[in-house]
């Protein structure tokens, strides 16, 4: 009889069986198709909560009932970071599990109405184009168009466009050029940077406003950097995604990630961008957000690396609201090396002090 559990004939086992492998490869996807991700996530307090914390994003509007009622919510609603992180791991398993640079994400829109505990989560990706990589014959370029929605309604809660580097099952010929990825982009030469850099005063909309004219007409940026950092962890590095059905063994796998450049497990890209908007949501009196573009990932995070944060406002519109202003903010996400990790652009609704 044999003995399966003897080591030696497992191991003879394990090189003789088929793997019953997960993910799909590049020339599983094309262009129009329609993918329902299954299973959906029903979004709570705790997961809404613990993501938060965890990020450090602390706007008593989305913790406390008088908070929340102030702003003209029902209740302390869920977080666009947490509902953006939710959407994208629920597409994982489907879209991007075999591997892959993470190449961008842009046109992230929220609704104007808030979201809130107990709605269930039904994802949906649409394939809008794919790509031979002129640098990399092993892979392919795809991208999709993701919605999130209210499984009961059909409303749209989140959606975005991201385009990832996905595996392909055989390798094809390239004519050996380069793209824009994160360790082959050749940077252009730095624009001379501006002679001053202004601080806004407070965090209100009147101090963007306000920073932005002392600025106009002379050789200066609005543009500051954030105190606090936070070093991921376990919770921060495998915790957090797999909360939200983020299945990539990037995040999870150390076994496989000990082969890889970063050497082991890395923080899911949403984790870094999260913390670094906390950071940054801190020094302003944040009303709601409108929406993302132009996201990067420039370069992994692990374990023990500290994200920190730096602001450059790009923009402030008056909106002619009584509560708020509209302002356009860049921000960068850096580690502890001073290495940029993730850049974007935002756009929220900040708070006006005569609101007050």
């Amino acid at each position: 009889m044999t003995e399966w559990t003897d080591t030696e004939t497992f191991a003879r086992v394990l090189e003789r069986v088929d793997t019953k492998e997960k993910g799909n490869c590049f020339e599983d996807f094309e262009v129009g198709d329609l993918i329902e991700h299954d299973p959906g996530l029903t979004l709570t307090r705790w997961g809404n909560e613990s993501w938060m914390s965890q990020t450090l994003n602390h706007d008593p509007a989305y913790w406390r009932t008088d908070a929340a009622t102030a702003r003209g919510f029902d209740e302390p609603p869920i977080h666009p970071d947490y509902l953006t992180a939710a959407t994208l791991g629920i597409t994982v398993e489907d879209l991007s599990e075999k591997g892959g640079y993470f190449l961008g994400r842009t046109d992230v829109r929220f609704p104007a109405t808030p979201v809130y505990a107990g709605t269930e989560l039904r994802v949906e990706s649409e394939v809008v184009d794919t790509a031979t990589s002129s640098s990399r014959p092993q892979y392919g370029i795809v991208s999709w168009r993701t919605r999130g929605l209210d499984a009961e309604t059909g409303d749209v809660l989140c959606s975005y466009e991201r385009t990832n580097m996905i595996p392909r099952r055989q390798p094809v010929e390239t004519d050996g050029g380069a793209e824009t990825e994160p360790e082959d982009d050749e940077r252009a030469e730095d624009e001379e940077l501006p002679a001053e850099f202004v601080t806004p005063e407070g965090g209100y909309f009147e101090d963007f406003a306000a920073a932005l004219e002392d600025a106009d007409g002379r050789n200066a940026a609005v543009a500051y950097r954030h105190e606090r950092g936070r070093t991921q962890d376990d919770v921060t590095v495998a915790s957090l995604p797999l909360a939200t059905l983020n299945t990539a063994k990037q995040h999870h796998n150390a076994d496989v990630m000990g082969d890889s450049p970063s050497g082991g497990i890395v923080t899911y890209g949403d984790v870094t961008r999260s913390t670094a908007l906390g950071h940054a949501r801190s020094d302003e009196r944040t009303w709601r957000e409108v929406g993302f573009d132009d996201e990067t990932f420039h370069t992994f995070v692990a374990s023990g690396d500290t994200v920190y944060a730096f602001t450059r406002v790009l923009e402030a519109d008056d909106a002619d609201s009584l509560e708020s202003g509209t302002v356009r903010f860049e921000h960068i996400a850096f580690n502890q090396d001073d290495e940029p990790v993730y850049s974007g652009t935002r756009t929220a609704e900040i708070q006006k002090r005569s609101s007050n």
